[in-house]
């Protein structure tokens, strides 16, 4: 297993030091990945004199547990890393997320669907010529509520239909003047501008009734609200972040700069998972291992001892 990310110290917009942040969810203890994930963001604040935050992203009550929060804490503090200034936990939070989403509602760009998961799979199946899958390996949605009206609308949500909140690609698009999102991204030390369409998504969900708001409008709020200048996270999320810099333009937030690093695999070349329980930060502590090891094998300088 290696992990490894390479991109020049110190940034490069005042040279006041990166602000990074590692965001995990307590859903369960953290792993040898996510070691690799906040030592990225660790180093790379540390070694430009800026500021490294943790964010807890606990926007899943169904799955989201105190102990595995308080795990998190600790085992970060026994890698050695401690982060700057108060930890935001999303939960606490609510109303935030709420009023972006009412700001894009009085603009016209959310509408509520009332597609299940199974209608939504079968219309895919059905539309032999559209593009199946969105970027990141989710259902694209066709927009079959995207044209009901607003008495039709009512009437289901007075009905206690269940539904969740999509952001109207189209007009979103046409609101910041077009499809193609770019950003800058830091890729084998050198740094470079990114473009990539973001329509290939389709009508993406901003919310749903067991999670009142979702990750990409969550992190895309937090990261301008706390001042995160560089975004350090996995190559799995690159594709996002189209969707991301698309809410950015929308809501007027600033732009960070990303790294998208490689992500830790297991002897068969599977990606770390939470499953594994194995591979554990606090696992790897019980079995005698110290906390330099566990960072050296994070970070692929060196392989954990037998």
């Amino acid at each position: 297993m290696t992990a490894s990310c390479c991109f020049q110290d110190g940034n490069p917009q005042g040279g006041r030091g990166w602000v990074t942040r590692f965001a995990p969810s307590p859903t369960g203890f953290l792993h040898l990945g996510h070691a690799a994930a906040a030592l990225v963001a660790w180093n790379a604040a540390r070694d430009s004199g800026g500021r490294f935050l943790l964010r807890i992203e606990d926007i899943d009550p169904g799955r989201c547990r105190e102990a595995f929060e308080a795990a998190i804490v600790e085992d970060l503090a026994w890698l050695g890393i401690v982060p700057d200034g108060v930890v935001r936990r999303q939960s606490d939070h609510m109303a935030d997320y709420r009023a972006v989403l009412d700001e894009l509602a009085r603009r016209g760009l959310l509408y509520p669907c009332f597609c299940t998961r199974a209608d939504i799979r079968r219309e895919t199946a059905e539309a032999a010529h559209a593009p199946h899958h969105a970027p990141d390996g989710t259902l694209a949605y066709g927009g079959t509520c995207r044209g009901l009206s607003a008495a039709e609308r009512a009437e289901r949500i007075a009905a206690g239909v269940p539904h969740v909140l999509r952001l109207d690609m189209a007009r979103a698009t046409a609101e910041v003047g077009g499809d193609v999102m770019n950003w800058r991204e830091w890729v084998g030390g050198e740094r470079r501008m990114v473009s990539a369409p973001v329509a290939p998504f389709g009508d993406v969900v901003l919310a749903r009734k067991d999670c009142p708001a979702s990750y990409h409008l969550c992190v895309t709020h937090d990261d301008a609200l706390q001042g995160v200048s560089l975004v350090t996270r996995g190559e799995d999320l690159r594709p996002a972040t189209s969707v991301h810099r698309l809410l950015q333009v929308l809501m007027g937030w600033p732009a960070p700069e990303y790294v998208h690093h490689p992500l830790l695999l297991d002897d068969e070349g599977r990606r770390l998972a939470k499953r594994d329980r194995a591979q554990t930060l606090r696992a790897l502590r019980a079995a005698g291992h110290d906390a330099q090891a566990v960072r050296d094998a994070a970070m692929g300088k060196a392989a954990l001892p037998a």
